[in-house]
């Protein structure tokens, strides 16, 4: 007497993991998203708290930062050119777009080519807009 499965038992098998590969997919793209927003939050924090610090250095410096794209100021706030650089996001996704009277920055976060969406961290927290 042989041993093995047969055709009936391979299929269903094949048809259980079918179905749980299509539940999961759809979860697993969505968390896929909320990383690489999170990648942003993460060096938009690291950027903001930078600013922070060169503001008690010199704050009309700081103040001069608006507008600037992180490409361009990343030199002076102590950043090389890598540290700024994740999987989803550079260093020139990063715009400071206002300073207030606290050193606090306000950082526009850019979406790269193929990301969907803009978010802003500011003092009330990160913003995602789809």
């Amino acid at each position: 007497m042989k041993k093995g499965f047969t055709l009936i038992e391979l299929m269903v098998v094949i048809l259980i993991v079918g179905i749980l590969a299509a539940v999961a997919v759809p979860i697993l793209r969505g968390r896929i998203g909320q990383a690489k927003w999170t990648e942003g939050a993460a060096i938009a924090g690291t950027i903001r708290a930078a600013v922070r610090a060169y503001y008690g250095e010199d704050s009309v410096a700081v103040a001069a930062m608006a507008g600037s794209t992180l490409d361009a100021i990343q030199g002076t706030l102590g950043f090389t050119s890598g540290d700024l650089a994740g999987r989803y996001f550079q260093a020139g996704n990063f715009t400071i777009a206002s300073v207030d009277g606290n050193g606090n920055a306000s950082i526009t976060v850019s979406a790269p080519a193929g990301l969907v969406g803009s978010g802003v961290l500011n003092n009330a927290g990160w913003a995602y807009t789809p």
